[in-house]
């Protein structure tokens, strides 16, 4: 769909929602900031009886949608977010490297397969602007274009999808039963649940960053990197994927401040020195964000805290791009049986053992992706002690499918 225009501004979260859909949905918009385009203004009250309500989405045949959720989003656009059937040999939760593998897998054993997914098929791996390191491909590939490769090659194989819809419970009923509920209540049933929810970027978690998410402060340079085309920006971590972005950034921003809370990158001496070698990179060392702030709800000034020294220093980027690890989601299995470690990513296989509340007279679960609770699997980033890489987050899918096809063959 064509000439689809958000009406909102930078400080309203369901704006920022909505465009953030979109954009995994690799769906092109034109954004209206209303407080710098009066006519934009105008035409929101307009509309909504002299109310600014945002945001305000305009589609192509003239319809709008007003604070439309993402499931109302999703049928105005056609993506399927009803099923219609409730119960599937294996349903997957989460459409990132390792659910859309272990469906394909599964999917091509005979089984029948549902994906369930709230957000874009492909998981962050699609928003990724270039793998380098995927097997495979020389020259490297597109996140968006990987991503549509492996759905259309699931597709091929009769892989249900299930988008736009969040998991809201997982629970057994019986042996053989498991069932899923999903956020607009729906209940489905399957012999078999491979859970690839992955995990989000963490926030910094310090004052003032709230206030800014998607105006100024941002976790994907793939999906805002654009909006800092010849201008400043800094980046907090000192990892992977900071260092990484860092370079992807500079593809729009003239220059890039990378904030490291230690004394060291955690990368490959290939990638420090790489960076070393950049006129564009400069590296803070020691250096430990501590309060953001700004005006008329845009972001201005980052409060950098010097470990050592105890000095404190003020960066005035003109955006900010947060890099510094993962949160699992698993909030969903709150009420369940499966098994968390402390920082919440699902324990699997013999690690288990070593879990408080595992029964000391329990058998083990058969293979290392396998939960507390029987007929369900992990893989991927949610997965503790996974690694945290598309390749090995599809390789754990692919044995995530020749487990589930095990379990189901012999219950």
């Amino acid at each position: 769909m064509d000439n689809i225009t958000v009406y909102g501004a930078p400080w309203c979260p369901d704006c920022r929602r909505s465009k953030r859909f979109l954009s995994e949905q690799q769906i092109d918009y034109e954004w209206v900031d209303i407080e710098q385009n009066q006519e934009g203004q105008a035409y929101v009250e307009e509309i909504n009886d002299g109310k600014r309500i945002i945001p305000t989405i305009v589609f192509d045949d003239d319809s709008i949608l007003v604070e439309p959720s993402n499931a109302e989003l999703a049928e105005k656009l056609g993506l399927s977010i009803t099923d219609p059937h409730d119960f599937h040999d294996v349903t997957i939760i989460g459409a990132g490297p390792a659910g859309l593998t272990a469906a394909i897998y599964a999917a091509r054993d005979g089984f029948s397969v549902m994906v369930i997914d709230e957000g874009a098929l492909g998981g962050q791996a699609a928003t990724t602007e270039s793998l380098e390191n995927y097997p495979g491909f020389p020259d490297g590939i597109s996140g968006g274009e990987w991503a549509q490769r492996v759905v259309k090659q699931a597709e091929k194989f009769g892989v249900e999808f299930l988008q736009a819809q969040a998991v809201v419970e997982l629970r057994s009923e019986g042996k053989k039963s498991l069932w899923i509920k999903t956020g607009d209540g729906q209940d489905y049933g399957s012999r078999a649940v491979l859970i690839a929810t992955g995990a989000d970027y963490r926030p910094l978690g310090v004052e003032g960053e709230d206030d800014f998410i998607g105006a100024g402060v941002h976790f994907c340079s793939t999906c805002d990197g654009p909006f800092y085309k010849g201008k400043d920006v800094a980046v907090v971590g000192g990892g992977y994927s900071a260092a990484e972005e860092s370079f992807a950034l500079l593809n729009f921003a003239n220059k890039v401040d990378l904030l490291v809370r230690g004394d060291k990158l955690k990368v490959s001496q290939l990638l420090a020195d790489k960076i070393a070698r950049s006129d564009k990179i400069t590296v803070h060392y020691n250096s430990a964000v501590t309060k953001l702030a700004g005006e008329d709800g845009k972001l201005s000034d980052v409060h950098v805290k010097d470990k050592q020294s105890g000095n404190e220093k003020v960066f005035q980027p003109d955006g900010l791009f947060v890099f510094i690890g993962q949160q699992p989601n698993t909030d969903f299995l709150e009420e369940s049986s499966v098994l968390l470690n402390d920082h919440g990513f699902i324990v699997t296989g013999h690690p288990l053992t070593h879990h408080p509340d595992w029964p000391s007279n329990a058998e083990v679960p058969p293979g290392l992706l396998a939960t507390s609770l029987p007929g369900v699997f992990a893989a991927g980033d949610v997965r503790a002690g996974s690694t945290k890489q598309v390749a090995s987050a599809s390789g754990e899918g692919a044995t995530a499918a020749l487990l589930i096809r095990e379990h189901l063959r012999s219950n």
